[in-house]
């Protein structure tokens, strides 16, 4: 063949292959079955077992719709006759979810596939559907359990987390864009992953196995077939997978899962520190060796961390033997404990190395003065949502002539946070509020969420 057009085919990117190369694959009729007297690698006998293990979820959930400002203005209903309700309109979602317990038909799933789901349904690799039962939830980790009642279920044997190491090939299962069960493969990309600002706490399995929506709350197993994580997010720039997904550790799950079983929520206790990641001018400044750990910045008087005489400019570096790299992993590990669990942490004090440990305390709301509503809450009927019971405070009624009307609240709003305090009924949020001073509010109105200052 003439050289010179070898080259050019080579520059524009065509390989050239010899002609026995061509001729062998067009003769060719199939793939065999062995080579070599041992038979072609699949990862179909491993999903065979593992596939029945997970299964597809669908939820409705009633939410509530904003509608015409007129609509919401008394005189204005009152002229024209119209009834004083709410409109409402059902949304559907689907997700995915991993039988962790064969025999008491507890289901592993996302928090945020089922949150303020009214109606859960379960289908199952074999067709059957069936209704599930909410166990309990953690939106701080976006985990939850629900539970259903059937014979015959195939669950997933647990593999410990702590023991991937990147390049370790893993397989995703899952439900994505409700096609069906789907399997995609990929490896681990890497560990530990956190401060992606998707969970309250993060330490993901970062995996280049393709996870759409849909996918969220199904298996990431290893080529055993044993659970590794859950699959919860991707990065997706342009709206679709581009490689990079994350799940949550299988270590991390099961923690959580003993917790809401147990409990229905996870009761996170408190350490008492406020830590920062180390710069390379704090390292500098405190003249430290290691570039490595987590910096105290602040300690909150009486704390657990308090008693057990850390100090603000301490470096921890170590928490129960885990190298601490920076501050996601202590407030990781920390809001894994529950309350009363001992926590021993490595830390340097200067050049000096110590240890010391810590007891878990029990996080308090603060007791701020007065039982009475905040002044501008005055002229509100306020109860907690039929359909939505623990998760939040719902406004009823607002007088239009309020203060809580021009600053923009509506009847059908829900009071989620005040001051930064997760609050879930009306007891709570009195105890949240200084009747005198500024009032910091989350409301949640329909699928959108807002912050208002009441002064």
């Amino acid at each position: 063949m003439n050289t010179k057009l070898v080259k050019q085919l080579l520059f524009i990117g065509i390989t050239l292959l010899p002609a026995y190369f061509c001729t062998a694959s067009v003769a060719q009729t199939g793939l065999p079955s062995y080579i070599d007297g041992q038979p072609l690698p699949s990862l179909a006998p491993m999903l065979e077992r593992s596939m029945p293990a997970v299964v597809n979820i669908s939820t409705s959930t009633q939410i509530m719709v904003s509608e015409n400002p007129l609509m919401q203005d008394p005189v204005f209903r009152q002229f024209f006759n119209i009834p004083n309700q709410l409109r409402q309109q059902q949304r559907n979602s689907l997700g995915s979810g991993v039988i962790i317990d064969s025999n008491e038909g507890y289901i592993l799933t996302n928090n945020h596939v089922i949150d303020k789901a009214d109606k859960i349904m379960v289908t199952l690799n074999d067709g059957r559907q069936l209704s599930a039962k909410l166990i309990g939830t953690d939106p701080e980790a976006d985990v939850a359990i629900i539970q259903i009642l059937a014979e015959n279920l195939t669950m997933l044997p647990i593999a410990d987390s702590s023991q991937l190491r990147v390049g370790d090939f893993v397989v995703a299962i899952g439900n994505p864009f409700g096609l069906g069960q789907t399997v995609t493969s990929g490896i681990v990309s890497a560990l530990g992953r956190s401060g992606l600002g998707i969970e309250g706490y993060e330490d993901f399995i970062q995996t280049d196995a393709s996870i759409n929506p849909g996918n969220s709350g199904g298996a990431l197993v290893n080529l055993r077939g044993e659970f590794v994580g859950m699959n919860t997010a991707i990065l997706a720039p342009s709206g679709g997978n581009i490689g990079i997904g994350f799940a949550i550790p299988s270590n991390m799950v099961m923690t959580i899962k003993e917790s809401l079983v147990k409990h229905g929520e996870v009761r996170r206790g408190l350490l008492g520190v406020t830590t920062q990641d180390l710069t390379s001018e704090l390292v500098k400044a405190f003249n430290l060796k290691n570039k490595h750990g987590a910096a105290i910045s602040r300690i909150e008087s009486g704390s657990p961390a308090a008693k057990a005489g850390l100090e603000p400019g301490d470096i921890i570096v170590t928490a129960n033997g885990r190298a601490i790299k920076n501050s996601h992993d202590v407030r990781n590990i920390v809001g894994l404990m529950q309350i009363g669990d001992n926590v021993e942490l490595e830390y340097f004090r200067g050049n000096e190395k110590k240890r010391v440990t810590a007891t878990i305390g029990k996080q308090e709301l603060p007791q701020l003065a007065g039982d009475k509503l905040h002044r501008t809450l005055q002229g509100t009927l306020l109860s907690v949502p039929l359909k939505t019971q623990n998760e939040g405070v719902l406004i009823e009624k607002v007088d239009a002539t309020s203060n809580a009307w021009r600053l923009g609240l509506r009847p059908g709003d829900v009071i989620v946070s005040a001051n930064r305090y997760r609050v879930r009924n009306i007891e709570e949020l009195k105890r949240v509020i200084d009747p005198n001073g500024a009032l910091l509010i989350n409301i949640q109105r329909g699928q959108e969420g807002f912050f208002v200052v009441l002064k």
